[in-house]
Order: C-alpha cells, then sequence, then structure tokens
C-alpha cells in the first residue's frame, strides 16, 4: 500500500492491461448470455422455439393484458427482444441495443406488475432484464464487440443518458396505445 491507501500495483501497466482484459471479458459473457437468452425468448414469442407458444398464443396473451391488438404488440414484443438480444451478444449499436431492450422491459414490468415481486409471476424478471439493458448502456459493449474501435461506436454518458431516454419514451408511446387503442 501507498501512503495514500491506494495498492501499489495502480501503476503497474501489466497490472491495469489485465484488469481491462477482465472488465472486457466479463462485458462478453454478460451481453452473450444475456443477449443469446433474450433473443431466446423473442423467437419463443414469434416462432415457438425454444418450447415457447408461437405467434399465435403470444398475440391471444397480449390481448388478454389488455395491449390490443395482440398481434401488433406480440409481434413488436418478440421481434424487440430478438433484435435487441442479438444486438447485445454482438456488442453492435450498443446504446440502440441497450434501448431496445429497456423499452420492452419497462412494458413487461408495467404488464406483470400485479403479480408482485419475487412470486415466480411478478415482474422480477423484466426488472432484472431493464436492469442489464441499462447498465451495458452505461457501461458500452467492451473491447471484445462488433462496435469496438469503428467509425459508429458510440458510448459515454451522453449516449448512456441517450439511450435511457429514448427507451423512457418508446416505452411511455407503447403503453399510451395500449390505453387508447
Amino acid at each position: 500500500m501507498t501512503t495514500n491507501g491506494a495498492p501499489e500495483h495502480t501503476n503497474d501497466p501489466n497490472i491495469a492491461t489485465l484488469d481491462n482484459f477482465a472488465a472486457d471479458t466479463g462485458l462478453l459473457l454478460l451481453r452473450v448470455v444475456f443477449g443469446g437468452l433474450l433473443a431466446a425468448h423473442g423467437t419463443q414469442k414469434l416462432f415457438g422455439w425454444f418450447s415457447g407458444k408461437g405467434w399465435r398464443a403470444t398475440a391471444a396473451a397480449f390481448d388478454s393484458m389488455g395491449y390490443n391488438p395482440g398481434k401488433l404488440f406480440g409481434t413488436l414484443a418478440g421481434l424487440s427482444e430478438l433484435t435487441g438480444g442479438l444486438l447485445l451478444l454482438l456488442g453492435l449499436l450498443t446504446p440502440l441495443a441497450s434501448a431496445i431492450v429497456l423499452g420492452t422491459m419497462i412494458n413487461a414490468v408495467n404488464a406483470t406488475w400485479g403479480g408482485g415481486l419475487m412470486t415466480g409471476k411478478g415482474y422480477e424478471t423484466p426488472l432484472l432484464f431493464a436492469t442489464v439493458g441499462a447498465v451495458v448502456a452505461f457501461t458500452g459493449p467492451g473491447k471484445f464487440s462488433l462496435d469496438y474501435g469503428r467509425p459508429w461506436q458510440r458510448q459515454g454518458v451522453v449516449w448512456s443518458v441517450a439511450a435511457i431516454v429514448l427507451a423512457v419514451i418508446a416505452a411511455i408511446v407503447t403503453l399510451i396505445l395500449k390505453w387508447t387503442l
């Protein structure tokens, strides 16, 4: 330890490189697992893959939740989960991917709110998914992504806040349409 309480290795470039590698690897693991699972949820809704109920059952479920027409809202939810999940998995257009995930999950929290938290039928999973979407908006995708070093790469506080604002606006517009259609 130094006199200011910081570990002595903080100025060692080799340790800093390993720390950055560890963080980028952690972001890769988070994006691949989370993005893959979310994309799979989308395919359950749209195609009935992975033991899903498919598009017709999804449309009926959305109708029963008050998202009418269910065909429109169910398709939108499935496409959002599939697209947002795949973009996060790849680390591509990450602020947009995060906004898609967060906006979709805000609506999922709304739809499952009545079930409570930690009940198995409530909003625990959508809240967890929304949190991951917001976290990736703020951290960026890491070095092991299709965004990294590309001309279109966008990250930082301005892009993070923009992604969150876009998600909230999209979620509010969807909820207004739910209540008015």
